[in-house]
Parts: C-alpha cells; structure tokens; sequence
C-alpha cells in the first residue's frame, strides 16, 4: 500500500482535558509500524471526532478514555455516525472504562473495548481482522 488513497485510515482521538496520552500514543506507533495510516486528535465534543471522521474518511476511530466521559461521548458519537450514514466506521475504545459499563457500549455500537494493561500487538491484530486486512 504505497498510495495515500489505498492506505487505511484510522482516528485516533483523547477528550482534550484528559491529558494522559501515553497508551494511545503506543498504540499509534503500533498502528503505523504494522502499515495504518493514523490521524492523531484532541477534542472536546463528539461532534468533532464525526466531522474529522468523515473529513478523513476513515476506516476506524479509536478513543482513549481516563475522564469517565466514556458513556456520554461514545453514545453521542454514535447518535451522529448513524445520523451521517456512517454507522459502518467501527469505533472502538481504551482506557479506564468500568467493567459495568462494557456491555452498554457493546449495545450501543461500539465494537471493542480495551482496558488497562492491553498489549498494543493484541490491538493491532483485533484491527487487521476488524478492518479484513492482511499485512
């Protein structure tokens, strides 16, 4: 995959205040060393992952959670992406998510959710198989 157009593309976005980066940063370097071309964002409303989801025309949006915003932001997210035809971009989340709250997020949409202590190579294979690539 040499071209840009033939590359696939994911969003990877954290809550603006929440400032702890560090896993979603390895998991971007993990994305892009296994060939994924990876669009790195803040932001502070759902509504701006949608319109950069779809001005990026991705294949994917991963969002990293610490804040406890999860719940809220991920089923705006998914309001909007159904709203804009775009309900076959799978998102999926990482971060601090309470265990209670997984199965609301599989009932609303989302298609993974990876908590604390995931290995980015686990990571990297769910989305090579999510997305049917082979690299």
């Amino acid at each position: 995959m040499d071209n840009k157009a033939d590359k696939i593309r994911i969003l990877l976005t954290k809550p603006d205040l929440d400032d702890h980066d560090r896993g979603i940063r390895q998991v971007a370097s993990g994305l892009r060393e296994a060939g994924f071309e990876v669009i790195f964002t803040r932001f502070r409303f759902p509504e701006e992952i949608q319109k950069t989801a779809m001005d990026e025309d991705v294949h994917m949006i991963g969002i990293s959670f610490l804040s406890g915003a999860h719940m809220y932001i991920s089923s705006e997210l998914m309001r909007l992406l159904r709203e804009s035809n775009c309900e076959d971009i799978p998102v999926i989340l990482g971060g601090v998510i309470p265990d209670d709250d997984i199965s609301q997020l599989y009932n609303i949409g989302v298609r993974k959710v990876f908590g604390p202590g995931s290995f980015v190579k686990d990571i990297v294979a769910y989305v090579m198989n999510c997305l049917g690539t082979k690299r």
